[in-house]
């Protein structure tokens, strides 16, 4: 039992180290998004892609941030292969062996769920944030509150792909601050960056869009596609905006 209990402590370290990595990331300007898909690659050992790993490998603060987590990952990896295996070792019956099994399980689907629930996340991003503004020199407040101001609304990154909605357009002809989203800038596929672009800006295949808005509709825009479906999905959207602009000032 001292092995199994051994084992969820690690479970539940690991948890908070990703979640550490994951606004240390962000602190250094990383979008949430990578940053989190980073610091759970550090931590597993595995899913770097060449593109995404630059970013990281050319900042020094960032180095350093994913080589404790590729550390702690190693380590936690090890402690919980051993924790197994003294939980299953010595003579132990096949009942036994399903009972703790399902022990198992159930104690990993109840973090899981507590670890996802929003208050627990909320309270444990605001521990995590002053610990870093205490011990670092990482200004992890301010860049956290800027990627996602609430739980709804968010900074994110959208890749304009050929057929998107988006692809083959001036933003002043997309009329996104009409659906509450505002663009913040666009890296274009030839490495050029576009800060706070004005509406003769076009938007091209292969180009990187910075934009904040509802997550809702952020996750809508990305998928919407250039035929009727997507200017009614636009349409839509306004019509959205507008309603809810007028409960919140009604």
């Amino acid at each position: 039992m001292i092995a199994l209990g051994s084992f969820f402590i690690i479970i539940l370290v690991t948890l908070i180290v990703a979640r550490v990595g994951i606004l240390a990331l962000v602190a250094t300007g990383l979008p949430i998004e990578i940053a989190r898909f980073q610091a759970r690659s550090a931590l597993s050992g595995v899913g770097f892609t060449t593109t995404e790993s630059e970013t990281v490998v050319g900042h020094p603060i960032r180095r350093r941030i994913v080589l404790g987590l590729m550390l702690m990952g190693q380590a936690g990896l090890v402690s919980i292969a051993a924790s197994l295996i003294l939980t299953f070792a010595g003579g132990t019956t096949p009942s036994q062996v399903v009972l703790r099994l399902g022990v198992i399980a159930a104690i990993i689907t109840t973090i899981l769920l507590v670890a996802r629930n929003r208050r627990v996340e909320s309270w444990l991003t605001q521990q995590i944030v002053r610990g870093l503004g205490q011990w670092t020199e990482l200004d992890v407040r301010d860049m956290v509150h800027l990627m996602q101001l609430t739980d709804a609304y968010a900074v994110s990154e959208l890749f304009v792909e050929p057929g998107d909605w988006l692809a083959d357009k001036r933003l002043a002809d997309l009329e996104l601050p009409d659906e509450g989203v505002l663009v913040l800038g666009v890296q274009r596929g030839s490495g050029e960056y576009i800060g706070a672009p004005r509406g003769e800006t076009h938007v091209h295949p292969y180009d990187n869009l910075i934009l904040y808005g509802h997550s809702a509709v952020l996750r809508e825009l990305d998928e919407r596609r250039n035929d009727v479906s997507g200017d009614w999905q636009h349409h839509a959207a306004v019509e959205h905006h507008r309603t809810a602009l007028a409960d919140a000032t009604g």
